[in-house]
C-alpha cells in the first residue's frame, strides 16, 4: 500500500486540506463572534450552510456515481477556492450577507468532496488494506485538525482574519494541484471499459444513472451496512455536543485550560485507536468489534456524569478517543467494502446527509438539555440512549448473525 503513489497524494492532501479547513473554521467562529451578538443567529447561519449540503446530497450521489471520481474531487476543489473569495467579501463589507454566501459554497463543494472521496479509496487500495488506509486517514485528519486549531489560535494573536483565510486558500490550492497528480482507473474515461463486455457495460451504466433512492433496496439486502449505520449514531451523540460540553465542564470546574487538555487528549487517543484497529480486528468478527467500541462510547459518555473530577473526565474523553478512533475505521471499510461500488457514490453521500441531519439535531438538543438539565444529567439522558442502542443490537445480532459473505453476495445481486 505505501508504494501507491496515489495513497501519498491523498493522506498529504488531506493533511494540507485539514490545515485549511480548521484555520478556516476558527476564522468563521471569530467573525461570528466579532459580527453577531447573539448565539442563536450564530446557529441560524452555521444551521443554513448545514442545510444547504444536506438538500443537495441526492444529486452529488447520482453525480459521482455517473462521472470520473477524479472530477468531481477537481470541481469541488475549485468550489472551495471560490468560496473564500466570498469570505474576502464578507471581510471586506464587515458583511454577514456574505458570509452566508461563503457558508453555503463551502458546504456545497463538501457536499461532492467527502463522498467522492471515500468512493475513490477503494479504487486505488485493495480491499485487505481498507482497514489500514482508513485508519490512517483518519490519523492525518485527526492530526490536521489539533494542528489546525492550535495555528489558527496563534495566528489570530499576531495576525488578521483576512490572513487566516489566505492561509486557507493557499492549502485549497495545493490540494487542488496534488488532485491533478491522481491516476485513478474508475471506468468514467474509457481507459478499463474498454475490455468489458457490451453487456456489462450497459448493465453498469443503467445502475449509476439510477435514481438516488435506488440506495435503499441495496441497504436491505446488506445487514451490516445497515448495523453499521445505525451504531454511528451512538458516537455522534457524543461528537454533536462535544464543544457544548467542553465549555460546560470548563465553566463548572472553572478551569479554563481544561478545554485544550480535552481537546488533546481526545486527539491523541483517536490516533493511537486508529494507529492499533488493523491489529485489533485481524481474525474478528467486524460487528462484535463495532458493538465493543458502540459500548465504551456510551460508557465515556455517560461516565461524565462525574464532571467534578478533573481526571474523571479527561479518562472520558480519552476513551472516547480511543473507542472513535477504532470504530470509525471499521464502519468505513464495512461500507466500502459491502456497498457495490457502482453505488458508492450515492450511498456515501446518503450517509453525508445523515451526518449532517444527526448533527444539527444532536446540536439543538444537546444545548436544550444543557439548559434544562445540566450537564451530569444530559450526559446521563444520552449515555442511556446510546447503551439501549447498543443492548437492542447485541440482542439482534446474537439472535442473527449476519454471513458476512453471503450479505456481499445478496447485495451483488441485488446490483444487478
Amino acid at each position: 500500500m505505501w508504494k501507491n503513489k496515489n495513497v501519498w497524494i491523498i493522506l498529504s492532501g488531506e493533511l494540507i486540506a485539514g490545515l485549511g479547513l480548521w484555520t478556516g473554521i476558527i476564522g468563521n467562529l471569530e467573525f461570528l463572534q466579532q459580527h453577531v451578538p447573539s448565539d442563536f443567529f450564530k446557529s441560524v447561519i452555521l444551521f443554513i450552510g448545514l442545510t444547504a449540503g444536506l438538500l443537495v446530497g441526492p444529486f452529488a450521489g447520482r453525480i459521482i456515481d455517473s462521472t470520473s471520481k477524479k472530477k468531481v474531487l477537481i470541481l469541488a476543489g475549485c468550489g472551495r477556492i471560490v468560496s473564500i473569495f466570498f469570505m474576502f467579501l464578507a471581510l471586506e463589507f464587515n458583511s454577514i450577507l456574505w458570509m452566508i454566501v461563503f457558508m453555503i459554497s463551502i458546504q456545497l463543494s463538501a457536499a461532492f468532496y467527502f463522498p467522492a472521496l471515500q468512493s475513490l479509496i477503494p479504487l486505488i487500495v485493495k480491499d485487505q488494506d481498507l482497514l489500514q488506509m482508513n485508519g490512517v486517514h483518519m490519523n492525518v485528519s485527526t492530526i490536521a485538525r489539533i494542528l489546525g486549531t492550535a495555528l489558527a489560535g496563534a495566528m489570530l494573536t499576531i495576525m488578521s482574519l483576512y490572513s487566516l483565510y489566505m492561509a486557507s486558500l493557499i492549502a485549497y490550492s495545493l490540494l487542488l494541484l496534488s488532485t491533478f497528480l491522481l491516476q485513478v482507473k474508475d471506468g468514467k474515461d474509457g481507459t478499463d471499459e474498454a475490455q468489458e463486455p457490451a453487456e456489462k457495460q450497459k448493465k453498469d451504466s443503467t445502475q449509476k444513472k439510477a435514481p438516488f433512492k435506488e440506495i435503499i433496496p441495496v441497504l436491505k439486502n446488506v445487514p451490516i451496512a445497515v448495523a453499521a449505520l445505525l451504531l454511528s449514531i451512538i458516537p455522534m451523540l457524543f461528537i454533536g455536543g462535544f464543544n457544548l460540553m467542553v465549555i460546560s465542564i470548563s465553566e463548572i470546574q472553572e478551569h479554563a485550560s481544561i478545554k485544550s487538555y480535552l481537546y488533546a487528549i481526545e486527539g491523541i487517543c483517536f490516533i493511537l485507536g486508529a494507529f492499533l484497529v488493523k491489529k485489533v480486528s485481524e481474525g474478528r468478527n467486524l460487528v462484535q468489534l463495532l458493538l465493543l467500541f458502540s459500548f465504551l462510547t456510551a460508557l465515556a459518555h455517560i461516565s461524565l456524569f462525574f464532571v467534578a473530577s478533573n481526571w474523571f473526565v479527561l479518562l472520558s474523553f480519552g476513551l472516547f478517543g480511543l473507542a472513535a478512533g477504532c470504530f470509525f475505521p471499521i464502519s468505513s471499510t464495512i461500507f466500502q467494502t459491502k456497498i457495490p461500488k457502482e453505488y458508492h457514490g450515492r450511498f456515501f453521500s446518503f450517509r453525508g446527509m445523515l451526518d449532517r441531519l444527526l448533527f444539527q439535531v444532536i446540536l439543538l438538543a444537546t444545548g436544550l438539555f444543557l439548559d434544562l438539565l445540566g450537564l451530569k444529567y444530559t450526559v446521563l439522558l444520552l449515555g442511556s440512549i446510546s447503551f439501549v442502542l447498543v443492548i437492542y443490537y447485541s440482542i439482534y445480532y446474537f439472535r442473527t448473525p449476519f454471513d458476512l459473505e453471503a450479505t456481499e453476495t445478496q447485495a451483488q445481486g441485488q446490483s444487478l
